[in-house]
């Protein structure tokens, strides 16, 4: 995802990819799915296994409306079982050197870029993106990831302090340590990607790991276990497990878990956070949702301000924690900027149609998650409608089969309609007009999110003042969605707790220990 603006150069203009057919000629989710190599089990301690209530639950792909197949659901006892072999496996991964998992990262890294095609093709059959996205972008991003943190296995270090207050005969320093037993919980949007930005870190750090998938979207992530176990982790470092919120829930609440990650809306923040706190006082990240402002400048070139706006809300059917749902342009540049997004938004396709050409960035959509996120996205355009935005384009299913939503744009947006305060999560772009950049920006922070935002100018004094201004923990300038392994991300307010990605993120997964003593003096 290292600049989709960079991606788009080669992606628009490579032959049709195998997602990309007519949706009539879209074979049955279990036909495709029979064809492929796949796991439904949980993996625990080394091993796939059923779940021991015997409790399973349906994947259906969102493109058919089909069932893939059935996928064994975690429950207590399972979690227990998990936690326990992570716990035992803690000392000693701990022992192991740290060139060893630097090595073995680099295994895992090496295995996921072979097994790119497999993996994109059974991503995309259970996510919904386009197969080549998830191909050349998420999965690309995955090996990034494994190879950065490889990098950092071997080089976590501590520091020498001087000491004062009458102890400068004292010798003190640091040491960072692995925090322990790690639970994870990923979200559905990036299945492999949100996978890797929590495990990499964690496991370079000398952690052990237990990570709950999405019920939404648990096929990829099962598989990837067989590349973890080809690269030579030992028995209990990893174990995946599948299973709904509640599961999550289950794993945040143990009382043998050290640390929590979760990535996920806010709401579900607050009880990940609430039940980790119930047993023991374990350490919680959280990257959550947002609800995130562009500010289009009326110095911003326009074509430029265009695909930061465009991209910054289409890429992944708006299924982004970061999307630029609130776009804020300039009443000088205002009437201009719409008709050229709409007809940027025109071009757009969902994944099988034919009958149109485009080089815009994101060659084809595919359609929401499931029926849920598709009933709630459409209620959000009703809610639009009815508060008097206008609808400038879309605001409607595309076709009769597959949740797929048509690109939507509304103008005429005030600050406070429902559809301008809540995150939507979905392909629907909302443009609010501004006349004075201090007002612009105060109106983009009054929000309780603060994930992200984004500012197109063409003044670099403009650019910096708006960046320090703007409350969010990533603020891209005259781009959106460029995003890097070596870079933090994560948010402020309601938006989370700490940063994944670059050497941040080793900040979640390690303590610092302090320690002191004396030097001698000789006789």
């Amino acid at each position: 995802m290292a600049s989709m603006i960079r991606l788009a150069s080669t992606t628009a203009r490579r032959a049709l990819p195998s997602s990309a057919r007519s949706m009539s000629a879209v074979p049955s989710a279990a036909a495709e799915f029979d064809a492929m190599d796949f796991q439904t089990q949980l993996y625990i301690n080394g091993e796939f296994v059923d779940a021991k209530t015997g409790a399973k639950f349906p994947t259906v792909n969102p493109v058919t409306e089909e069932v893939i197949t059935y996928v064994q659901e975690a429950g207590a006892e399972d979690v227990d079982a998990a936690v326990a072999a992570a716990r035992a496996a803690l000392p000693a991964w701990k022992r192991v050197d740290a060139a060893d998992k630097r090595d073995m990262l680099l295994k895992l890294a090496d295995l996921l870029e072979e097994a790119a095609p497999e993996l994109a093709k059974l991503e995309s059959l259970d996510n919904g993106k386009p197969e080549h996205i998830a191909r050349d972008v998420d999965i690309a991003q995955c090996v990034n990831n494994y190879r950065y943190f490889a990098g950092w296995a071997d080089k976590i270090t501590g520091k020498t302090i001087p000491t004062t207050q009458g102890t400068a005969d004292t010798f003190a320093f640091t040491t960072r340590e692995p925090v322990g037993v790690v639970g994870a919980v990923i979200p559905w949007n990036f299945p492999l990607l949100m996978q890797c930005w929590k495990l990499a870190p964690a496991l370079a750090a000398g952690n052990t790991v237990v990570m709950k998938l999405s019920e939404k979207t648990p096929l990829s992530g099962m598989k990837f276990m067989e590349l973890v176990e080809e690269a030579g982790f030992p028995a209990g470092v990893v174990n995946m497990l599948n299973g709904p919120g509640a599961t999550g829930e289950v794993l945040a609440r143990h009382g043998d878990v050290d640390k929590i990650a979760f990535t996920g809306s806010s709401a579900v923040g607050h009880k990940i956070a609430s039940a980790a706190s119930e047993t023991n006082l374990k350490r919680v990240s959280l990257e959550l949702g947002g609800k995130s402002p562009l500010i289009i400048h009326k110095d911003a070139d326009l074509d430029q301000a265009l695909i930061s706006a465009h991209v910054g809300l289409f890429l992944n059917m708006g299924q982004c924690c970061v999307a630029s749902s609130r776009i804020y342009v300039h009443e000088d540049v205002h009437d201009e900027f719409v008709e050229k997004i709409v007809a940027l938004a025109s071009r757009l396709r969902s994944q099988g149609d034919l009958t149109s050409e485009t080089d815009v960035e994101i060659l084809d959509l595919g359609p929401q998650v499931d029926k849920t996120q598709f009933d709630k996205i459409m209620a959000y355009i009703e809610a639009g409608k009815a508060e008097g935005a206008k609808c400038e384009i879309g605001g409607k299913r595309l076709g009769e089969t597959g949740y797929y939503v048509a690109p939507t744009i509304f103008s005429n947006v005030t600050d406070d309609m429902t559809i301008a305060r809540e995150e939507i999560f979905g392909p629907v772009m909302q443009l609010l007009k501004y006349s004075d950049l201090d007002d612009a920006i105060a109106r983009a922070n009054d929000t309780q999110y603060g994930l992200a935002a984004g500012v197109c100018t063409r003044d670099a004094g403009t650019a910096m003042y708006a960046a320090k201004e703007l409350q969010a923990g990533t603020v891209w300038v005259n781009c959106y969605d460029n995003f890097d392994v070596a870079v933090p991300f994560g948010g402020y307010k309601e938006s989370g707790w700490g940063r994944d990605k670059g050497e941040y993120a080793l900040d979640n997964y390690t303590e610092t220990k302090a320690i002191m003593m004396p030097i001698d003096r000789k006789a």
